[in-house]
């Protein structure tokens, strides 16, 4: 079991010059057990005494009240810049804050009742949440908070904990670091990297205290055939990592490698079809669900023989369920049933598509499967394909997504079975769901679902937008003339691909009445205002 990590808090302070924002930097004893030698932000383990909430003005959420406390507590007692109050709410003076340095190390919450000050909970705002990663000598559970520095305090280091101290621009900041003249660990650098792109301490802190969410940034371990692998919130394998391996054992795997099953959780294993490519990536997905009680076999993928053999591996199939019925997802389904007499599940294919799927059950939109303690819930959502189910597993709220969500990429919307408006409004309707991760039918499973439902939607309407900018520019238009206008950010040899998705975004257009179409060209129609 990895070490549980401490709560603890951090307190980004910023003032104005000059140059920019500075943010308050102290550099931390090169003895220090953790991040020995590093420049960091004031801040560090809460105490049993930061959990008074009469010492905080304002409104505050419960759960952040001691972190709030502890944050004004060590920057105080690190770099001596005081940020407290009056029961009125004003500022203290500079002379008093001076005046009290001298308590520095002396108990805070006395201090507080003592001289009747208080936190003020509304001028710390939120900003962000990392957890060190297992394998450290010392983990630290921290939320990261951003604050405006008191006016006329200067303050410095405690000589102690902190070595060194410096008011600095972000840009400064990571300038030395990467000329090797100060050590920054990762949190560090990429918030001063995110600071650097405000005008002043006000623009900060006011993004800060807007954040409808803070994401928790908690980087894991996993093994693979390169070797042991640390990841952070960015890479691809994040989520699925901290899905497989709650316990931060370090030894789930982030390799994607057809053929070999990865247990997802107690429930779920994936089988990887052998069909790289570059619409399928790895390889289809197929995922068992069950136990030997009773097995599903989702998206049951090519009927390649290696890959059937594999999945029959499994004990009692007895169901079979499809998300759509493109080449890649469905072929195999008759050959499972024929060997295991499953019931096969899903909607019937449209012309053109895998003709030997054959439905037992056709499912409509809420539909449950019962399969012994665990159910399905199918969720029509044409786009990708007119007859595309997602299923969500209701006990743990992991939704197999097929194509309508991929993971690395964005899928191809292939007209006249593919339907844009469809699909948006199918994503849409995804946001209606309680959903805790997604299983898509190529890659890594995503996390944090809303997020990247909300993405896909604003990405493919930041497309619409540059169809419209298209026409704008070019006036009327071919397909082909529109190609490297609206998608000059893919690379040419996907411009064949693009021209799918493309068309569908114009049909969508033609169909909401902004843009007509004739002999083979586009144009606005006048009415119609850029988007």
């Amino acid at each position: 079991m990895a070490l549980a990590p401490r709560p603890a808090a951090t307190l980004i302070v910023l003032r104005d010059s000059p140059d920019g924002p500075q943010v308050l930097m102290m550099q931390r004893a090169k003895a220090s057990v953790f991040l020995g030698g590093a420049y960091v932000y004031p801040g560090g383990s809460l105490d049993a005494a930061d959990s008074n909430p009469k010492r905080i003005l304002g409104k505050s959420e419960e759960d952040l009240v001691p972190y709030r406390i502890a944050a004004v507590r060590e920057c105080f007692e690190e770099s001596g810049i005081l940020l407290l109050v009056d029961a009125a709410g004003r500022e203290i003076a500079p002379e008093r804050a001076e005046a009290l340095m001298r308590h520095r190390k002396d108990s805070f919450a006395e201090l507080l009742e003592r001289e009747d000050l208080y936190v003020p909970a509304e001028r710390l705002a939120l900003y962000g949440h990392w957890i060190t990663a297992p394998g450290a000598p010392r983990r630290f559970d921290t939320r990261f908070f951003i604050a405006r520095a008191p006016a006329g305090q200067e303050g410095s280091h405690d000589e102690r904990e902190a070595v060194h101290q410096i008011w600095v621009t972000p840009r400064e900041a990571l300038a030395r670091a990467e000329n090797k003249e100060i050590d920054l660990v990762f949190a560090t650098r990429t918030t001063l990297t995110h600071l650097a792109t405000f005008a002043t301490a006000a623009d900060a802190f006011a993004y800060a205290r807007d954040l409808k969410e803070v994401e928790t940034n908690r980087a894991c371990w996993a093994q693979g055939k390169d070797g042991p692998k640390l990841f952070r919130r960015a890479d691809a394998a994040y989520f699925e990592i901290h899905w497989a391996d709650p316990d931060e054992t370090g030894q789930s795997t982030y390799d994607l490698t057809p053929g070999v099953p990865k247990k997802l959780d107690r429930r779920v294993t994936r089988l990887i079809a052998p069909n790289p490519g570059m619409m399928t990536g790895p390889g289809t997905n197929t995922y068992l669900v069950g136990d030997e009680n009773g097995m599903a076999v989702i998206d049951p993928g090519p009927a390649i023989e290696s890959h059937l053999a594999k999945i029959l591996e499994f004990p009692n199939i007895r169901w079979i369920l499809c998300t759509h019925t493109h080449l890649d997802h469905s072929p195999a389904a008759a050959a499972i049933q024929a060997a295991t007499g499953a019931q096969v599940m899903g909607r019937p294919a449209p012309s053109g598509q895998d003709a030997t799927f054959r439905p037992d059950r056709v499912l409509d939109h809420g539909d449950r499967v019962r399969m012994g303690p665990l159910t399905m819930r199918a969720l029509h959502t044409p786009g990708h394909a007119s007859n595309h189910l997602c299923y969500l597993l209701e006990e743990t709220r992991m939704l197999f997504t097929g194509d309508h969500v991929m993971q690395g990429s964005t899928v191809v919307i292939n007209p006249p079975d593919g339907d844009m408006r469809a699909y948006l409004a199918s994503l849409g309707r995804l946001l209606e769901e309680d959903l805790a991760i997604l299983a898509p039918g190529h890659g890594y499973l995503i996390g944090d679902p809303h997020r990247e439902l909300r993405r896909l939607i604003a990405h493919r309407l930041g497309r619409e937008k540059k169809v419209v900018a298209g026409l704008v520019r070019l006036g009327e238009a071919s397909l082909e003339e529109l190609v490297p206008v609206v998608y000059d950010d893919v690379p040419a040899r996907l411009h064949g691909w693009a021209a799918r998705s493309l068309t569908a975004h114009l049909e969508k257009l033609v169909t909401e009445g902004a843009v007509r179409s004739g002999s083979g060209r586009y144009a606005l129609v006048k009415s119609a205002s850029p988007r």
